[in-house]
């Protein structure tokens, strides 16, 4: 991802249907600056990390401390992307900042429909409550 990307995603669920716009608003430093534009009137968060780069993983308590100063108290999920990866850089133990925070946390492969599930039925009930 080039600065920013939008993708609106739509969910029927027991309240009706809700619209997710997520903003892919890239991990790369250079872009820093422009994340917290985007993050203004966030309602949750996902912040996912590669497992296979080491570096992305260390950008985490960052990007956490940036959508806290920014979104007061919103529900944010922590995903490791990637897990399916045999030579990884990262091993499930490794991942310990969620321990230090309120997190939902997921390991996901690489196939984006079944992280996307998962990312966007734990999000709802942060928001709204069981769905169910």
């Amino acid at each position: 991802t080039i600065s920013v990307e939008v993708h609106p995603l739509d969910f029927t669920t027991n309240y009706g249907k809700i619209r997710f716009y997520c903003w892919d608003t890239a991990g790369q430093e250079k872009f820093g600056g422009l994340r917290d534009v985007y993050y203004i009137r966030g309602n949750c968060a996902i912040i996912m990390f590669d497992v296979t780069a080491r570096v992305t993983y260390k950008n985490v308590p960052t990007w956490y401390r940036d959508l806290c100063r920014v979104c007061d108290n919103i529900p944010i999920v922590l995903c490791g992307n990637k897990i399916d990866i045999k030579n990884r850089q990262m091993k499930a133990k490794q991942v310990t900042f969620q321990e230090r925070r309120i997190f939902s946390t997921l390991r996901s492969q690489r196939k984006a429909t079944t992280i996307m599930r998962s990312l966007f039925c734990i999000l709802p009930e942060n928001l709204f409550g069981s769905l169910t």
